[in-house]
């Protein structure tokens, strides 16, 4: 009799544990039945997150348990950072409304400088749309020819790099070739994402951008990078390069010294989870669960890949559970790294070039 106990007991354990009951299943058919899923993104229409969020939305209420109907709203505001605000304190934290914000507003947090309304740890993280690599670049080669890194750092400029806004990585990684290369850089903030930063560069307003991701740039980009008018001169995956970029320099090959890659690794690592969707705190294990695995199934959908493929994007997806432990060891950085990192991709004025004496 005690054993008998004991295996039903297990069993429930592990049913609780996969969120595989068929009651707990009907009871999520049951709420979004008839309802409808809210999917926020944190950028104005037109750019690689709004496109990509409405492909994923055309498919993913098939497989959302009760087949609710999803509905794309644009949040722009600080790089996503108002988007992430406004889910985590305002949301419904049912599981009817979820987003896409960019993974470097996440990154804020940590750095402890400036005051957010969010704890990353505390989000219900869904998964990733993409893994992408990001890379930046040039208009026209910003006037001096420029073609790669060396050629970059070499350049008298000012060059001129668009922004959203000061935690953005359209910000922050031009910022991290200023202080860790000496690059002669200057941001400009205001601009309404990647589209806004490529306008400006065709009006002679700026003269370079980054956030530009292999997928961005097969799709909406496509036309200026084709034509020869946005130059990439540098790419930032770790260990991996893009054949499409051509000799845009991989960063890390750059770096010699083992802190500068560390930080380097924890400046632009966040930016592989590229299309990062999070729910807000507190949504119910097992909606949270079913929308994991509906975002999974979703991105195995022969109609999802066939729409990547119209925009030139062949989808690596990241489920929930590796989301959450990549930020998980991202904030498990030491202080002393987090501190040199933050001065690296924050402060405008060079922390290497030593002052001229009088």
């Amino acid at each position: 009799m005690i054993k008998t106990k004991q295996l039903l007991s297990a069993v429930a354990v592990v049913a609780t544990a996969f969120g595989a009951g068929p009651a707990q299943a009907d009871a999520v058919a049951d709420f979004y039945k008839g309802k409808q899923i809210t999917l926020g993104v944190g950028f104005g229409a037109g750019g690689g997150y709004d496109t990509t969020a409405r492909i994923f939305a055309r498919h993913f209420r098939k497989y959302v348990p009760g087949n609710p109907n999803v509905v794309v709203q644009n949040v722009p505001g600080a790089g996503s950072l108002k988007l992430a605000s406004r889910v985590y304190n305002i949301s419904p934290k049912d599981g009817s409304y979820i987003a896409t914000i960019s993974p470097a507003v996440v990154m804020v947090p940590l750095y402890g400088k400036r005051k957010v309304k969010f704890v990353p740890q505390k989000f219900s993280w869904i998964g990733s749309i993409h893994s992408d690599v990001m890379a930046c670049g040039v208009w026209k080669g910003a006037g001096e020819n420029i073609k790669t890194l060396p050629d970059f750092i070499k350049a008298k400029g000012p060059l001129i790099f668009g922004s959203s806004g000061v935690t953005s990585s359209l910000a922050t990684y031009p910022l991290f070739l200023k202080n860790a290369f000496g690059a002669n850089v200057k941001i400009v903030h205001g601009y309404r994402g990647t589209k806004g930063v490529n306008l400006g560069m065709q009006n002679g307003e700026l003269n370079g951008t980054c956030g530009m991701y292999e997928s961005s740039v097969r799709g909406a980009f496509a036309s200026s990078f084709n034509s020869g008018d946005l130059n990439l001169f540098v790419q930032v995956g770790q260990g991996r390069n893009v054949k499409l970029f051509g000799n845009a320099t991989n960063l890390f090959s750059m770096i010699k010294d083992p802190e500068l890659k560390k930080i380097a690794k924890l400046t632009f690592g966040p930016s592989e989870i590229t299309r990062p969707l999070v729910a807000p705190p507190g949504v119910p294990k097992a909606r949270l669960a079913a929308l994991r695995k509906a975002m999974i199934e979703t991105m195995k959908d022969p109609d999802m890949i066939a729409d990547g493929k119209r925009i030139k994007t062949t989808f690596q997806p990241m489920n929930g559970e590796e989301v959450q432990a990549r930020f998980a060891e991202y904030y498990a950085t030491p202080k002393e790294l987090v501190e040199k990192a933050y001065i690296m991709t924050y402060q405008k004025k060079n922390p290497r070039k030593k002052k001229k004496k009088k």
